[in-house]
């Protein structure tokens, strides 16, 4: 009787023991985002160059995740380095602007690239890469209207005049005198419409957007000016947007200082020649 109880005691003990063990590996396997050999990376697909929505895998398009379309663009290109040399599979999170950085301080995504400037506002609640584009600011307007000769800012006193909601370009209109500015809107999409329908005179963009803009509508054109707005290179730079004390910001930033300013341009380019006409 006593050696078949420790046959029972030592038969017990080692069921729980390895139920113990499963449950630890269960545990573990649920892990945090990234944690599954994915690198799931947030951006609108609406700021063409940069990132935009197209219908199949062309020029390199990436699948968006839970959703049939794809992306494509600059920062889908720069995204696919990272991934690369993180080993991991790459996933396009399509997020609205404004839920980009809710969507990366939840977890839901592990990076933000989606041409997102590291101003000392943001810097505040999450951290951010080296920077991996820097572009200028101009004004998209009307092709051969009242403001396309315009060299100074101050050419659109009067104006109506409009940028991209919570982004620093609304801003900066402040510095125009006089201008008329109109609320912001959510996306470029609906700047365009605004723009082609005259209830906007121009909208702040940086300059590959502007391009790109000009590229796709006829209608429009890109304003530079050799007296612009006063900015700082922060808000003027794009970088990688990262939870704070993220680990991938080292291994992002190697991977960032491995792309020469000739290949970033290069990049750039291909994307505004091949991004969607109706982007």
């Amino acid at each position: 009787m006593r050696k078949e109880s420790i046959i029972s005691i030592t038969m017990l003990l080692t069921a729980i023991i390895l139920l113990a063990g499963c449950g630890s590996s269960s545990s573990e396997n649920q892990g945090s985002s990234g944690e599954d050999g994915t690198f799931k990376v947030g951006l609108e697909a609406g700021y063409a160059p940069f990132n935009w929505t197209q219908m199949n895998d062309s020029n390199g398009g990436v699948k968006i995740d839970g959703n049939a379309e794809y992306a494509g663009g600059y920062d889908v290109e720069i995204a696919k380095r990272m991934a690369k040399d993180l080993g991991k599979e790459l996933v396009i999170v399509k997020t609205e602007w404004d839920g980009l950085v809710p969507a990366l301080t939840s977890g839901k995504i592990d990076a933000i690239v989606a041409g997102m400037s590291p101003t000392s506002e943001r810097k505040k609640t999450i951290d951010f890469s080296d920077n991996y584009y820097t572009s200028d600011l101009v004004m998209v307007v009307k092709k051969g209207g009242e403001y396309k000769d315009a060299t100074s800012i101050q050419d659109f006193k009067g104006a109506k005049v409009t940028a991209q909601l919570n982004t620093f370009h609304y801003s900066v209109i402040d510095q125009i005198e006089d201008v008329v500015k109109k609320t912001a809107m959510d996306n470029f999409t609906a700047m365009r419409v605004a723009l082609e329908s005259g209830m906007i005179d121009g909208y702040v963009s940086e300059r590959p957007e502007a391009v790109s803009a000009s590229a796709a509508n006829d209608n429009f054109e890109m304003v530079e000016f050799t007296d612009g707005f006063v900015t700082s290179e922060d808000e003027t730079a794009i970088a990688v947007g990262l939870a704070k004390d993220s680990k991938l910001t080292e291994k992002i930033n190697k991977t960032l200082a491995a792309i020469s300013e000739e290949e970033r341009q290069n990049i750039m380019d291909t994307a505004i020649k091949v991004q969607p006409a109706a982007q």
